[in-house]
Protein backbone atom coordinates (compact mmCIF):
# COMPACT_ATOMS: atom_id res chain seq x y z
CA UNK A 1 0.00 0.00 0.00
CA UNK A 2 1.40 3.35 -1.03
CA UNK A 3 1.43 6.10 1.57
CA UNK A 4 1.35 9.78 0.78
CA UNK A 5 1.95 12.74 3.04
CA UNK A 6 -1.65 13.87 2.55
CA UNK A 7 -3.13 10.51 3.57
CA UNK A 8 -1.15 10.48 6.84
CA UNK A 9 -2.06 14.03 7.85
CA UNK A 10 -4.33 14.48 10.79
CA UNK A 11 -7.05 17.05 10.50
CA UNK A 12 -9.06 18.74 13.19
CA UNK A 13 -12.53 20.18 12.74
CA UNK A 14 -14.25 23.28 14.04
CA UNK A 15 -17.55 24.78 13.04
CA UNK A 16 -20.47 26.95 14.02
CA UNK A 17 -23.86 27.97 12.64
CA UNK A 18 -26.20 30.91 13.05
CA UNK A 19 -29.55 32.15 11.79
CA UNK A 20 -29.34 35.50 10.02
CA UNK A 21 -32.31 37.74 9.20
CA UNK A 22 -31.55 38.11 5.48
CA UNK A 23 -32.04 36.09 2.30
CA UNK A 24 -29.18 33.87 1.05
CA UNK A 25 -28.29 36.26 -1.79
CA UNK A 26 -27.67 39.14 0.64
CA UNK A 27 -25.79 36.89 3.06
CA UNK A 28 -23.55 35.45 0.34
CA UNK A 29 -22.82 38.92 -1.03
CA UNK A 30 -21.67 40.18 2.38
CA UNK A 31 -19.66 37.08 3.28
CA UNK A 32 -17.78 37.15 -0.03
CA UNK A 33 -17.18 40.90 0.00
CA UNK A 34 -13.67 40.25 1.32
CA UNK A 35 -12.96 43.90 2.14
CA UNK A 36 -15.96 43.94 4.52
CA UNK A 37 -14.95 40.88 6.51
CA UNK A 38 -13.31 43.15 9.09
CA UNK A 39 -16.83 44.34 9.96
CA UNK A 40 -17.90 40.94 11.23
CA UNK A 41 -14.97 38.53 11.41
CA UNK A 42 -13.01 38.62 14.66
CA UNK A 43 -9.80 40.66 14.28
CA UNK A 44 -9.52 39.83 10.57
CA UNK A 45 -8.96 41.93 7.47
CA UNK A 46 -9.22 40.24 4.08
CA UNK A 47 -8.67 41.17 0.48
CA UNK A 48 -8.95 39.46 -2.86
CA UNK A 49 -5.50 39.18 -4.48
CA UNK A 50 -6.40 37.25 -7.63
CA UNK A 51 -9.36 35.76 -9.44
CA UNK A 52 -9.41 32.78 -7.06
CA UNK A 53 -7.11 34.02 -4.29
CA UNK A 54 -7.79 35.72 -0.97
CA UNK A 55 -5.50 36.84 1.85
CA UNK A 56 -6.70 37.42 5.39
CA UNK A 57 -4.63 38.84 8.24
CA UNK A 58 -5.86 37.90 11.69
CA UNK A 59 -4.51 39.71 14.72
CA UNK A 60 -3.19 43.12 15.63
CA UNK A 61 -0.08 43.92 13.62
CA UNK A 62 2.61 42.83 14.09
CA UNK A 63 1.08 40.08 16.24
CA UNK A 64 -0.99 37.85 14.02
CA UNK A 65 -0.79 35.67 10.96
CA UNK A 66 -1.51 35.77 7.25
CA UNK A 67 -4.00 33.20 5.98
CA UNK A 68 -3.71 32.73 2.21
CA UNK A 69 -6.59 30.93 0.52
CA UNK A 70 -7.57 29.59 -2.86
CA UNK A 71 -11.28 29.69 -3.67
CA UNK A 72 -12.07 26.17 -4.87
CA UNK A 73 -15.86 26.28 -5.14
CA UNK A 74 -18.07 29.28 -5.84
CA UNK A 75 -21.82 28.58 -5.92
CA UNK A 76 -23.75 31.79 -5.20
CA UNK A 77 -25.79 32.14 -3.10
CA UNK A 78 -25.27 28.90 -1.22
CA UNK A 79 -21.64 27.81 -0.98
CA UNK A 80 -18.05 28.99 -0.98
CA UNK A 81 -15.17 26.58 -0.35
CA UNK A 82 -11.57 27.58 0.19
CA UNK A 83 -8.27 25.80 0.64
CA UNK A 84 -6.03 27.45 3.22
CA UNK A 85 -2.50 27.53 1.79
CA UNK A 86 -0.59 29.61 4.30
CA UNK A 87 2.37 28.77 6.48
CA UNK A 88 0.29 28.79 9.65
CA UNK A 89 -3.21 27.83 8.48
CA UNK A 90 -3.59 24.87 6.12
CA UNK A 91 -6.68 22.85 5.29
CA UNK A 92 -10.16 23.50 3.97
CA UNK A 93 -12.93 25.92 4.89
CA UNK A 94 -16.59 25.99 3.91
CA UNK A 95 -19.38 28.48 4.33
CA UNK A 96 -22.81 27.17 3.38
CA UNK A 97 -25.94 29.31 3.32
CA UNK A 98 -29.41 27.77 3.36
CA UNK A 99 -32.81 29.46 3.26
CA UNK A 100 -34.57 29.32 6.61
CA UNK A 101 -37.77 30.89 7.92
CA UNK A 102 -37.21 34.61 8.30
CA UNK A 103 -33.77 34.56 6.68
CA UNK A 104 -30.93 32.12 6.24
CA UNK A 105 -28.86 29.62 8.14
CA UNK A 106 -25.10 30.11 7.82
CA UNK A 107 -22.84 27.16 8.54
CA UNK A 108 -19.09 27.75 8.79
CA UNK A 109 -16.85 24.69 9.00
CA UNK A 110 -13.07 24.28 8.98
CA UNK A 111 -10.98 21.15 8.49
CA UNK A 112 -7.44 22.12 9.39
CA UNK A 113 -3.97 20.69 9.69
CA UNK A 114 -2.54 21.86 12.97
CA UNK A 115 0.74 23.74 13.03
CA UNK A 116 3.61 22.81 15.35
CA UNK A 117 3.35 19.02 14.86
CA UNK A 118 2.84 16.99 18.05
CA UNK A 119 2.68 20.17 20.16
CA UNK A 120 -0.21 21.48 18.05
CA UNK A 121 -2.09 18.20 18.41
CA UNK A 122 -1.49 18.17 22.17
CA UNK A 123 -2.80 21.73 22.53
CA UNK A 124 -5.85 21.30 20.25
CA UNK A 125 -8.20 20.20 23.06
CA UNK A 126 -7.50 23.56 24.73
CA UNK A 127 -7.54 25.62 21.52
CA UNK A 128 -10.67 24.07 19.96
CA UNK A 129 -13.22 25.62 22.36
CA UNK A 130 -11.65 29.05 21.79
CA UNK A 131 -11.69 28.52 18.02
CA UNK A 132 -15.35 27.52 18.06
CA UNK A 133 -16.23 30.47 20.31
CA UNK A 134 -14.51 32.86 17.87
CA UNK A 135 -16.38 31.33 14.92
CA UNK A 136 -19.68 31.77 16.79
CA UNK A 137 -18.76 35.32 17.80
CA UNK A 138 -17.99 36.22 14.19
CA UNK A 139 -21.22 34.67 12.93
CA UNK A 140 -23.22 36.58 15.56
CA UNK A 141 -21.52 39.76 14.34
CA UNK A 142 -22.50 38.81 10.78
CA UNK A 143 -26.09 38.30 11.87
CA UNK A 144 -26.17 41.64 13.66
CA UNK A 145 -24.68 43.45 10.68
CA UNK A 146 -27.24 41.91 8.33
CA UNK A 147 -30.08 42.78 10.72
CA UNK A 148 -28.85 46.38 10.80
CA UNK A 149 -28.62 46.53 6.99
CA UNK A 150 -32.09 44.99 6.63
CA UNK A 151 -33.59 47.59 9.01
CA UNK A 152 -31.82 50.40 7.16
CA UNK A 153 -33.12 49.15 3.79
CA UNK A 154 -36.69 49.02 5.13
CA UNK A 155 -36.41 52.58 6.49
CA UNK A 156 -35.57 53.98 3.04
Amino acid sequence: MRSTARSTMRYVHAGAAVHVPAPPEQVFALITDWSRQREWMFMTEARQVGEHAVEAYTGVRPFGFLDTMTITTWQPPTLVLVTHTGRFVRGDGAIRIRPQDGGSRVIWAERLQLPFGPLGRALWPLVRPVSVALLRHSLRNLSGLLAQETRAARAV
